[in-house]
């Protein structure tokens, strides 16, 4: 609440000196205490997280398009003895003349005719008798009838059957693609700003997906697939940067929540916006043709003010807070930002680190970054897994893809509850632990509980989403500002195995139906107890340096007493 005359707010100078009698670095306590001063989320904090939350949606359908665009269509086999023009998917002799794989028409598959040979095209010879169950066969020159109007690459590029392993090739060229993009982007964010990076990010995605949309070929799809994620993957973890880094301590949390809730929005959009336009090529221009709005953040998104002061461009960090200040309605003296920018410059001065210290970090930080790594691997593969095996149980996959998207709304939110109480490891150790009981569970529920089933799927993807932002949290807070891009996105980078395993787990299933639900279990307990070794941060500031960074989790000797003690 803004302050009154009768009851003034604390001064900057009071918050220094009660928050370093516990040991804090003077510098971040400087930056902390001015933000919790001008308003730790206020109207400055609040417009800012608006625009965040727009490339947000975008990157959450930019990142998942392909599970509609490259999507397995349903069809049979033609069945020229007794199929006309106007024949369904189902028909009174599909009962006796395909064949059935689980509850569905076998695609690829029809008994054969013993008749069809000797076919004049005159007698009826479309009766069950003349149909071998005993000896099934491939349909002919790909002719199929097919049960919906949906237009994916699948029957437009002719891929069926087969040859259906080209469709999940496309979810993983879209994960190679965030592999090389993220730790690009991130080097792009911790050395050309966040704002910077967004926006470049968000146009050149904007760009290649409407491109794609008149793809001419598989091969000309995947390369546009390929460079869309390329430049677009930045967009969530430098988008979450900012709002760790642009708030107080006492408000990331929330913060950072609301501005991933609309990660979940957009893929809601993009499963009703699929349901809505079943030609592939509609979807990826309604889907990325609005983006083409985040060239306007070159201009109206302000720059991270952390990263100003790590990069020591300390005047445009002092503007960014007097506006702050300005629309909050507080009041901001030169003073304080005299002192921030003498702090800042002293602590760049003393510090005997380069700008971009990256073979100091790997040196110090090599067990924490490869901790980091597996368990993003992991987060990765059973968040992804999760969405994308979902398509395939019973029911409306565009419905059940939206579920298990609402589903993430709640788990973004559930940090807010766990955190600060059981701590960052418990929290992120308890709920991968539990999401793989979930994956577990859907063993033993089978196909025939589909409610069970569905159930355990969402609450897996519930817990695995909270996980996910603690893990996104973790990584923010333990490492320097002047890396914490960079180290984020590389640990992002290895995350992208993850994801490019996810989607050839549906080819998993069809050689083994539960052999998905066994990885995801098995990854994700034995990642969750290894998170236990990380250090734990909560109610600590943000590190600057290397330094500040190493000593997270170190215990610091107790202060010698003997000298208040009377001889």
């Amino acid at each position: 609440m803004p302050a009154t005359e009768e009851s003034p707010p604390p001064t900057i100078p009071q918050m220094e000196v009660v928050t370093q009698s516990n040991g804090a670095d003077p510098e971040d306590i400087t930056l902390d205490s001015i933000l919790k001063h001008i308003g730790q989320f206020g109207r400055f904090q609040l417009f800012i997280f608006l625009l965040i939350c727009l490339p947000m949606m975008f990157h959450a359908m930019f990142s998942v398009t392909y599970v509609f665009t490259a999507g397995t269509v349903m069809h049979r086999c033609n069945i020229t003895e007794c199929d006309g023009p106007n024949s369904r998917y189902e028909e009174p002799w599909t009962e006796y003349s395909i064949p059935k794989n689980g509850k569905d028409l076998d695609k690829c598959r029809r008994y054969e005719n013993k008749e069809l040979s000797s076919w004049n095209q005159t007698a009826d010879i479309c009766v069950a008798r003349n149909y071998n169950k005993d000896n099934a066969e491939r349909c002919a020159d790909n002719d199929f009838v097919f049960r919906d109007q949906e237009l994916t690459i699948s029957n437009d590029f002719g891929i069926y059957c087969e040859d259906e392993w080209k469709l999940s090739l496309v979810g993983t060229i879209n994960n190679l693609g965030q592999f090389f993009g993220i730790p690009l982007g991130g080097v792009v964010a911790d050395r050309y700003g966040r704002s910077f990076s967004i926006a470049l990010g968000g146009i050149f995605g904007a760009v290649l997906g409407v491109v794609r949309s008149y793809s001419p070929s598989y091969i000309w799809f995947l390369i546009f697939e390929f460079l869309d994620n390329l430049t677009s993957s930045t967009l969530y973890s430098t988008c979450f940067i900012i709002g760790i880094e642009l708030v107080g301590p006492k408000r990331r949390v929330l913060a950072c929540s609301v501005i991933t809730v609309f990660y979940a929005v957009g893929e809601v959009a993009l499963a009703m916006f699929a349901k809505g336009f079943q030609n592939w090529r509609n979807l990826l221009r309604i889907t990325y043709g609005p983006s083409l709005i985040l060239l306007a953040y070159f201009w109206i998104l302000p720059e991270s003010v952390r990263w100003l002061l790590s990069v020591g461009k300390e005047e445009r960090a002092r503007g960014i807070l007097r506006r702050a200040a300005n629309v909050n309605k507080r009041r901001l003296s030169e003073s304080v930002l005299d002192k921030l920018v003498i702090a800042n410059k002293d602590k760049l001065q003393q510090s005997e680190e380069s700008k971009f210290p990256i073979r100091e970090a790997f040196r110090n930080f090599k067990w924490r970054i490869a901790n980091c790594s597996l368990c993003w691997i992991v987060n990765v593969l059973v968040y992804y897994g999760l969405s994308l095996n979902v398509v395939l149980l019973d029911g409306d996959k565009y419905n059940n893809f939206a579920y298990i998207a609402l589903v993430e709304i709640p788990g973004f939110f559930m940090p807010l509850l766990i955190m600060d109480r059981f701590g960052r490891r418990y929290s992120l150790c308890g709920l991968m632990i539990f999401s793989g009981l979930c994956c577990i569970g859907t063993i033993f529920a089978g196909g025939d509980q589909q409610v069970l089933q569905l159930v355990l799927f969402l609450v897996g993807k519930l817990t695995i989403t909270a996980s996910f932002q603690v893990l996104y949290f973790f990584a923010s807070e333990i490492f320097p500002t002047n890396l914490r891009n960079s180290l984020l996105s590389f640990c992002s980078m290895m995350g992208r195995f993850g994801s490019m395993l996810a989607p050839q787990t549906p080819l998993l299933a069809k050689y083994y139906a539960n052999a998905p639900a066994i990885l995801f279990a098995c990854a994700a307990i034995f990642s969750g107890c290894l998170t236990l070794f990380f250090p734990e941060t909560t109610n600590l500031v943000l590190p600057t340096t290397v330094k500040e960074a190493h000593a997270i989790g170190v215990k610091k000797p107790p202060k010698d007493q003997s000298i208040n003690q009377p001889a």
